[in-house]
């Protein structure tokens, strides 16, 4: 594979992947509607590129529009082609994925995260491109009070956001069944992806309120919040807090990676798999780590526990070690420890 396509390419994830995709060697487009991004990512990838190749030369191409115009994906499938270069590969991140937005405007999680995916996919097949990586989530999972969820655990999302990922992966499974072996297809269900790139100048950038609890705790860390609120510290757990698996972003855009190069080797098949470390960490754990490599405070309270959460989600990653021989290799310190560096350089975001 020469040329990879990558929705989404200036979210969080995505940002990431496209720039360990550009220092392996690929050509990169990128398609983004930049609702929920800068286009400062795209800079920022760009710099962090060229300094490492002393090069003022990036195989990168951004098209702004929406998956929700197929005439637009279309188009950049055909600007693409003119250029007589063709797409080999897909990873699709674009989607909106707020669990709270989701619950109060459902219509627009549906209308945004399936018309999107559909016209993506029937684009491809129309210029012959089958090989794809799904942003996928552990949301799909019913929670459990205390065992690892593996890819055959029972399926039951609690919001139309894990709803919309899982019903995705039924279209997915749908179109492999029926395209005559021609599909290479993977769904990754992500768990808890925290951290930043090293260099300090690509993050997460939440446009909102943080829901996410790294981003929380950043914020209180530099002040911008005066205390974080964990919810609930009469959990069934060590220490009353819940545990949850965090997985380094820099980790989680390699392993897209391998997962679409092992897959455009292969025969066709559709996957599913976990994307985690394996390992639980308690908020309260998360807190006093990032307190102590960062050398800082976060003052928190504890607070009435949330409905819907739950006491343990912590993958079974062994499918990916085994099946892929794929492992994380970054741990809870390193992710601290970058995530604080780029809130540090970038207090207001990009």
């Amino acid at each position: 594979m020469k040329n990879i396509l990558v929705t989404g390419g200036t979210g969080f994830i995505g940002s990431h992947t496209c720039l360990a995709l550009l220092e392996k060697g690929y050509c990169v487009y990128i398609i983004d509607s930049f609702e929920n991004s800068s286009n400062k990512v795209v800079e920022r990838i760009i710099q962090i590129y060229t300094s490492k190749k002393n090069s003022v030369n990036t195989n990168l191409q951004v098209f702004k529009g929406n998956l929700r115009d197929k005439d637009f994906i279309r188009d950049v499938f055909l600007k693409i082609k003119k250029n007589n270069q063709k797409i080999d590969g897909v990873i699709h991140f674009a989607g909106f994925k707020s669990v709270s937005e989701s619950i109060i405007n459902p219509l627009l999680y549906w209308r945004n995260n399936l018309i999107g995916t559909i016209n993506l996919l029937e684009v491809m097949a129309e210029f012959n491109c089958n090989n794809l990586v799904f942003s996928s989530s552990a949301s799909v999972y019913v929670p459990n009070e205390k065992y690892l969820l593996n890819e055959s655990s029972k399926i039951g999302p609690t919001n139309p956001y894990g709803n919309t990922k899982h019903t995705i992966e039924i279209i997915l499974k749908d179109l492999f069944k029926s395209s005559a072996k021609r599909w290479k297809l993977a769904s990754l269900r992500y768990f808890n992806p925290i951290g930043a790139h090293s260099s300090g100048l690509l993050g997460e950038d939440p446009k909102d309120i943080p829901n996410n609890i790294f981003p929380l705790i950043t914020n209180t860390a530099l002040g911008i919040q005066k205390i974080l609120k964990i919810y609930g510290n009469d959990w069934p757990t060590a220490d009353g807090t819940t545990i949850r698996d965090y997985i380094h972003v820099m980790d989680l855009a390699e392993i897209h990676i391998k997962v679409l190069e092992l897959l455009s080797k292969g025969n066709s098949q559709y996957l599913k798999l976990n994307i985690g470390t394996g390992l639980g960490t308690s908020v309260l754990e998360l807190v006093k780590v990032f307190e102590r490599v960062n050398n800082v405070k976060v003052p928190f309270v504890f607070e009435k526990r949330r409905i819907g959460d739950t006491p343990y989600v912590v993958a079974d990653n062994s499918l990916l070690i085994s099946k892929m021989n794929i492992n994380t290799v970054r741990n809870i310190e390193d992710m601290c420890r970058d995530g604080w560096k780029w809130k540090k350089l970038n207090p207001d975001g990009y």
